[in-house]
């Protein structure tokens, strides 16, 4: 009832204000475990991607752009929210059946565009909770979107007709074919039946692929039969079936001549698995291109993922940006975009991408920053600001504290001298793969940079939200 409300009273604002409804339309889709190097335009020999490799011919290629965090969970609370997610005390991915979840008192950006009278659609992949349908904790429509076909996490068993999908709350069963594609159909019925013609849309789509367990079409799997083994192949042969659905998606905006007034984003939620990391992970070849690391870690190919954007008129077709952008970024992007106000009060980490769309660079007051209690090896916290980046180990367990009233006096003190006591500093306009420490070539910088990195680490620890708050649905 309280979203109604503030939804009814939201669309009359606009309408008295004079906001108009050819403010535009938002498709955002994820990749789930695409490496930075697995698309064609990023460089990927061998993976045929001609949908996105023509987002990437129309639109913006941003060189440096990334995840919120290094694993699913986190990565999405931020782009939802616009917050680094350890704010939000989301670090890791959520198990089936956790009662951890993104909590109500966040704000999302599909929450400040529905509100704005924007219809608001969730496809794919949620995984900001423990169970789809459960009614103790929030559910898509909880966080502002008006219509939603999703699993909580993985599709299952595999991509291939999987029995886990929900609608609005109804149990699907059941379903034949692949689950990118369904995603597709889905997207499709709701252009085609569901859509108000008078209003623009926000449409988030998360797609499965190519997150293990993977299946993909036989046929696309038997036209790589150079790779070095059958797992390889049906890998690159899951890329491009996702890359299929996506071709199907702009296909339908151009049938409903909507892309013209359409931004289209496209991204993954982290880098690449590794290859056998869990016994279903056989199938995992995805590529960082020349980055080091992956999934899991901290370092440039754990979180550095493809980043194109689309608005024909307003992108420059074919252009590349090196601006570092990031998934935190999405909140205030769209909020500039669709003309709604960030509320006051509202703290968020990321900038609006507004002037690298068309170009420019990006006023950050908060440089970009990562945190990883549980990363597989290299750095648990990261930042980077412009050209640097700086990365720091512990020597002893994460303090992870619940909220405020649990940081003392001296705590920060104690964060800098016992936890944080190795940096290395990576100057990654020339040394995008981080084989060399530059720490002794600029003592100015790893000094100013540390000085961030531990002022916007004590701020996380003394102000973080936790999720397990009390709260109220929507009956």
């Amino acid at each position: 009832m309280r979203h109604l409300v503030l939804t009814a009273l939201a669309m009359a604002l606009a309408a008295t204000s004079g906001l108009a409804d050819d403010r535009p339309n938002f498709v955002i889709m994820v990749a789930d475990d695409l490496g930075y190097g697995d698309l064609a335009s990023y460089g990927h020999s061998d993976i045929r991607t001609p949908h996105l490799d023509r987002l990437a011919e129309e639109g913006v290629r941003f060189t440096d752009a990334y995840a919120a965090a290094p694993v699913c969970s986190p990565a999405r609370t931020g782009l939802l929210t616009g917050r680094i997610p350890s704010r939000v005390g989301i670090y890791d991915w959520i198990p089936p059946g956790s009662d951890v979840h993104l909590p109500v008192v966040e704000t999302t950006v599909a929450e400040l565009l529905r509100g704005a009278g924007y219809q608001t659609v969730y496809l794919g992949k949620w995984h900001l909770n423990g169970g789809l349908g459960l009614d103790d904790q929030p559910q898509p429509d909880d966080h502002g979107f008006d219509h939603w076909f999703a699993t909580t996490g993985f599709a299952m068993p595999t991509h291939k007709d999987p029995f886990n999908f929900v609608r609005n709350g109804e149990e699907m069963g059941p379903m034949g074919g692949y689950a990118c594609q369904l995603l597709a159909d889905e997207a499709g019925s709701w252009m085609t039946g569901i859509r108000d013609h008078d209003r623009p849309f926000l449409m988030v789509i998360g797609f499965h692929e190519p997150h293990e367990a993977i299946a993909s079409p036989p046929e696309l799997t038997d036209s790589y039969p150079a790779t070095q083994n059958r797992s390889e192949a049906e890998y690159f042969a899951n890329v491009t079936n996702l890359d299929f659905a996506v071709g199907r998606l702009l296909a339908a905006l151009d049938e409903f001549g909507l892309t013209d007034n359409t931004v289209v984003l496209f991204t993954s939620d982290n880098g690449p698995e590794m290859t056998n990391r869990h016994p279903q992970a056989q199938r995992s070849y995805g590529s960082a291109g020349n980055l080091r690391g992956k999934k899991l870690q901290l370092w440039e190919g754990g979180i550095r993922v493809p980043f194109l954007i689309r608005w024909p008129g307003r992108t420059d077709p074919g252009s590349v940006s090196g601006v570092p952008v990031s998934g935190v970024d999405l909140l205030p992007t769209l909020c500039e975009l669709a003309g709604v106000a960030v509320p006051d009060g509202l703290s968020i980490d990321g900038s609006s991408l507004v002037p690298a769309i068309s170009g420019g660079r990006i006023d950050r007051p908060t440089p970009l920053f990562w945190h990883n209690y549980k990363a597989w090896g290299g750095p648990r916290v990261v930042l980077r600001d412009g050209r640097f980046k700086l990365a720091a180990w512990w020597d002893g367990p994460e303090i992870l504290r619940t909220d405020s009233s649990t940081m003392r006096p001296g705590d920060l003190e104690l964060i800098r001298t016992a936890e944080l006591i190795r940096f290395e500093l990576f100057d990654l306009e020339n040394d995008p793969g981080e084989r060399r420490d530059v720490s002794a070539d600029h003592p100015a910088v790893i000094e100013r940079l540390k000085t961030e990195m531990l002022e916007i680490y004590g701020d996380i620890q003394a102000n973080v939200r936790p999720w397990k708050e009390s709260w109220l649905r929507r009956w």
